[in-house]
C-alpha cells in the first residue's frame, strides 16, 4: 500500500450500517463599488449667452447592501451658478446640498447616470469661451 499517510487520515471505510457527512460551506462576497465611465468633455466652449452646457455619463456598479451615493462639487471660481438635472428612476434621489449636489441610490446594482450640467459664467468669465470641467465628483458607500 503505498498510499501517502496524509490522504487516509481524513477518510473512514464503512462496511456496515448507515454512513453520514455534512458540509458547511459559507461564501463571503467582499463589498465592492467600482466606476465603470466617468465621460465628460474636459473642456467646454461657451455657448451664445456666454454660460456652458454638458452631459456627464456616470456608470457605477456596486453590491453594498444600501446603495451608494454620488457627491458633486464646483471646483471653478469662474462659474456663478450651476445646475444639475438628471431623468429620476428606479429610486435614485437627487439633492442639492450646500456646495453642489448629491444623487443616492437605495439598493445595490448597476447605474447608468445621465447628468445634464447648465453653467453660468461670472462677469469675469464670460469673455473667456472656454472652460475647463468644473466637477468634482466623489462616491460613497452607505
Amino acid at each position: 500500500m503505498l498510499i501517502p499517510a496524509t490522504s487516509i487520515g481524513e477518510s473512514v471505510l464503512v462496511h456496515q450500517g448507515k454512513a453520514g457527512a455534512s458540509l458547511e460551506f459559507r461564501i463571503i462576497i467582499p463589498p465592492v463599488m467600482q466606476v465603470l465611465e466617468n465621460s465628460h468633455p474636459v473642456l467646454m466652449d461657451a455657448e451664445a449667452d456666454g454660460d456652458w452646457s454638458a452631459q456627464q455619463r456616470l456608470v457605477v456598479v456596486s453590491n453594498m447592501k444600501r446603495g451608494f451615493c454620488v457627491t458633486l462639487r464646483m471646483s471653478a471660481p469662474e462659474v456663478d451658478a450651476w445646475r444639475l438635472h438628471t431623468p429620476q428612476g428606479s429610486g435614485i434621489t437627487l439633492d442639492a446640498v450646500q456646495d453642489g449636489y448629491r444623487l443616492c441610490t437605495p439598493r445595490p446594482g448597476r447605474y447608468t447616470l445621465l447628468l445634464q450640467h447648465e453653467f453660468d459664467a461670472t462677469a469675469q468669465s464670460a469673455t473667456t469661451g472656454t472652460l475647463r470641467w468644473p466637477v468634482r465628483t466623489d462616491i460613497t458607500a452607505l
